[in-house]
């Protein structure tokens, strides 16, 4: 599988109180830009909205260690959803039948490899980014 070279770095820190302030502080960024809900447009979508409000939903579910690890790739994953064009795995999501899950793998500016989940919904068409984890 080919994977997407970033040219972002991770989040330094190792408190989960610095890596979070860091984030969030990406996440206003994109959050100022719009009155509704935020998205990232995605090059391999063809500049197709990919909400991203739902990541903290489903970052709130893990443990504390879980978030630091997955909390340190969300810049590199926006950066990955906004300009990777290259085609992800595909399959359908096996705990919900009207939805894909497309994963991307891509690569830090370091060498650090990782993974990034986006569900579509069959319905609407609709894309949301739901995970970022390192491989």
């Amino acid at each position: 599988m080919v994977t997407y070279r970033t040219k972002v770095l991770t989040l330094a820190g190792t408190d989960f109180r610095e890596i979070h302030v860091k984030a969030k502080l990406v996440y206003k960024e994109l959050l100022r830009r719009t009155k509704r809900k935020p998205y990232v447009r995605s090059a391999y979508f063809n500049k197709e909205k990919v909400f991203i409000d739902y990541f903290w939903q489903h970052l709130y579910q893990k443990n504390w260690q879980d978030q630091v690890r997955r909390l340190k790739f969300y810049s590199c994953a926006l950066d990955l959803i906004k300009n990777c064009k290259t085609d992800p795995y595909t399959v359908q999501n096996p705990n919900k039948p009207g939805d894909t899950l497309h994963r991307f793998i891509g690569e830090t500016k370091n060498g650090e490899k990782f993974t990034v989940q986006i569900t579509e919904k069959k319905k609407n068409h609709q894309k949301y980014f739901i995970s970022v984890f390192p491989q």
